[in-house]
């Protein structure tokens, strides 16, 4: 009887042992999962693609309010960490791109616009045109939505410069031109402000309407 006893009693030891192996096992591969998942995601933030909402209509009507953007982060190249330097660059920001980056007055806020002026650039505004080393800088998307001019004495709105884009830095202006905040009031974004490129909307919500703007998802910027 007492063989009997210890026999069960090893076979109950054997049948336990395994389960609680397994499911040990399993809490294990699941927390290694969250683990690779939330570095990924970070890595992909940090140095890849991060997504931004536009929050005002400075850039109207390129994007509006509510237009959800994913940002390139790498094609500027790969900021590294505490230090003022970039690697792997595939390209440099030129005229054009439109751009996230640090509010120069605010760092912890996040601005879009468009560059206007690059690196050397002479940036001047007569009567709402905006004139690049003397040449009128056409650009398809800006809006004017207020028909009065501002003197220069009065805003640099409508009228300002000219100025030169120190090396290092750029000029950028908002695509709806009467209502941006932007270089023409606090002057140029540094090299190193700038976040990534804004390439394309993968989602908008008119939160007027309370619907999606199906027509703006998936839509590129440029």
């Amino acid at each position: 009887m007492e063989e009997n006893g210890n026999l069960a009693e090893t076979e109950s030891i054997a049948t336990i042992q395994p389960e609680t192996a397994r499911k040990k096992s399993l809490i294990r591969e699941y927390a290694e999962s969250i683990i690779i998942a939330v570095l990924l995601a970070l890595v992909i933030r940090t140095y890849l693609v991060q997504a931004f909402k536009i929050p005002s209509g400075s850039m109207e009507d390129t994007l509006a309010i509510g237009d959800h953007l994913l940002v390139s982060k790498f094609i500027y190249g790969t900021k590294i960490p505490f230090v003022d330097k970039r690697i792997l660059t595939v390209r440099d920001p030129v005229q054009g791109d439109v751009i996230v980056f640090e509010y120069p007055e605010d760092p912890s806020k996040d601005f879009i616009k468009r560059i206007v002026g690059t690196p050397g650039d002479i940036v001047e505004g007569k009567d709402k045109k905006v004139y690049v080393n003397g040449i009128h800088y056409v650009n398809p998307h800006e809006t004017h939505k207020e028909k009065d001019m501002i003197p220069k004495e009065m805003n640099p709105r409508d009228t300002f410069g000219p100025v030169t884009v120190p090396e290092g830095s750029y000029f950028v202006m908002g695509d709806n031109r009467d209502r941006s905040y932007d270089s023409r009031f606090w002057k140029f974004v540094r090299r190193d402000q700038i976040k990534g490129l804004a390439f394309i909307k993968y989602w908008s919500w008119d939160r007027e309407k309370l619907r999606p703007r199906f027509g703006n998802i998936g839509r590129l910027i440029n």
